[in-house]
């Protein structure tokens, strides 16, 4: 009699800590045990694959809501058949805030979204306009529902904060135990740079990495550090693009500040010359914070060896090239302040990493996977649910060909956005099935779950997210803030 649902059967099991061969049982949407001669009801042939936790997608922007009632043109319906089509399983998201009004209503209109997803979510909350109702008694409340996570940006018109706003969210997530992820460029060095570029006729697609410069990464991040540290509370820094911005993060790490940060595929494999292609296409590539040059990519390995940059994510906010919304919705010759922000990557992250980093020698396999599922599993509060293959965890894996060799094409990503800044490019390593609790979810590129079976997922309060205790003369202002 079979002892299991689902048996994984002759794969090379690959965690954050082990690599060996054995069968992966399944029952009830778990795995019960890593064994083996595992006997199932169904048996999935992992022969000469990897089989690996699902991947953990802690930054992407999925159906986000827009100020005119709109929202972003990737659906939870399309955005989770692009991640099971790259491996991925779980993924954190955003609810945002729009600027005089509160967060309640917003959060509930994206659950209801949410609701068409077939991987399991979560969400950081956006902060934009911390007034006294939405710190004292919005943001308790949905940190209470298990949204624990604030995401606040430095930057960007109407999003960003200034220093003393900054400090409030700081002190709500302080109060009520969630973690705070920050959007790390100066505003005004920006704005200041831009008008100058306007001024002297650099509008083109090339000059967005003008525009922002590392120095306008780098001191928002020591900024934001610094603040965090009188405040005593626990931050990671997104999108992490040079190696300048991460010798700031590790300083803060070796002073024992906990503090946390990521990078994305795109800092490994585009730059800023991409942006300077012929026509418009350069608008295909333009995200924030700017793609750099290949000696910048090549150093942030380094920190990603180091363990400074400990996560990576696709921070996918995809505009399709053509169509209302789109890159081009101002016309071929917008200045590049007009032009939509942000680069599609639910489906390439896992396989850019791979082929770039363990392909490529730079990162071991464990390495590799403490990157895209379990570190971001246990920085998020999902850990051990999430992002790792033992018994008690959710049968979320992907099966992992190590040497299929694929060129990426804007049809294999399977979003709806109709481009990817990828095009062309080949990898080493692809998924060929995705198990999402204990079914399979994609096969060979084909998506079969459907709509309706992801689920949330509420974070509860936990450890490595707890404040260091250290405060400046020992007071704690956030009390009062």
């Amino acid at each position: 009699m079979a002892d299991y649902d689902l048996v994984i059967r002759g794969g090379t099991v690959v965690t954050a800590a082990d690599t060996y061969r054995a069968d992966v049982g399944v029952r009830d949407g778990r795995i019960a045990a890593v064994g083996e001669q595992l006997e199932g009801v169904e048996t999935l042939d992992a022969g000469g694959l990897y089989v690996m936790p699902g991947g953990v997608d802690t930054h992407c922007h999925i159906e986000q809501l827009r100020p005119n009632g709109k929202a972003d043109e990737e659906s939870f319906a399309t955005g989770s058949t692009a991640c099971l089509a790259g491996g991925t399983t779980s993924v954190v998201t955003f609810a945002a805030q729009f600027k005089g009004h509160g967060i309640r209503d917003t959060l509930a209109e994206y659950h209801r979204r949410a609701k068409q997803a077939m991987v399991d979510y979560s969400f950081h909350q956006i902060i934009t306009d911390p007034s006294d109702t939405v710190v004292r008694e919005e943001i308790p409340e949905v940190v209470a529902s298990g949204v624990r996570s604030l995401k606040v940006f430095l930057t960007y018109e109407p999003s960003h904060l200034d220093d003393r706003e900054f400090i409030r969210v700081l002190a709500a997530a302080r109060r009520t135990g969630a973690l705070v992820t920050v959007h790390c460029e100066n505003y005004e060095a920006i704005r200041w740079r831009t008008a100058a570029l306007m001024a002297d006729g650099r509008s083109a697609p090339k000059y967005h990495s003008w525009s922002r410069p590392k120095v306008v990464e780098r001191e928002a991040t020591y900024r934001a550090i610094a603040l965090a540290e009188m405040v005593d509370q626990p931050i990671q820094v997104f999108h992490v693009s040079c190696p300048e911005v991460a010798q700031e993060i590790a300083r803060a790490q070796a002073r024992g500040l906990k503090v946390w940060a990521e990078t994305c595929p795109q800092y490994f494999v585009l730059g800023a010359a991409d942006m300077d292609r012929p026509g418009f296409e350069g608008a295909k590539f333009m995200c924030s914070p700017s793609p750099r040059d290949k000696a910048t990519s090549d150093a942030l390995w380094d920190d990603v060896r180091r363990g400074t940059l400990d996560v990576v994510s696709s921070d996918h906010s995809g505009s399709s090239y053509e169509g209302e919304g789109g890159k081009r919705i101002h016309g071929n010759n917008a200045p590049f302040p007009d032009i939509p922000n942000g680069v599609p990557g639910l489906t390439t992250r896992l396989p850019l990493v791979f082929s770039e980093g363990v392909v490529k020698g730079r990162i071991d396999l464990n390495t590799y996977v403490r990157l895209i599922a379990t570190n971001p599993a246990k920085l998020f509060g999902l850990y051990p649910r999430k992002g790792t293959i033992a018994p008690g965890a959710d049968a979320d894996v992907v099966l992992w060909d190590p040497g299929k060799r694929v060129t990426i094409t804007n049809d294999l990503m399977q979003h709806t956005i109709d481009y990817t800044p990828y095009e062309g490019m080949e990898v080493t390593g692809w998924p060929v099935a995705t198990v999402k609790g204990g079914r399979v979810a994609m096969r060979d590129g084909k998506v079969q779950a459907e709509p309706g079976t992801g689920r949330f997922l509420p974070r509860a309060p936990y450890d490595l997210i707890k404040p260091t205790g250290n405060l400046p003369d020992g007071f704690d202002a956030s009390a009062f803030a």
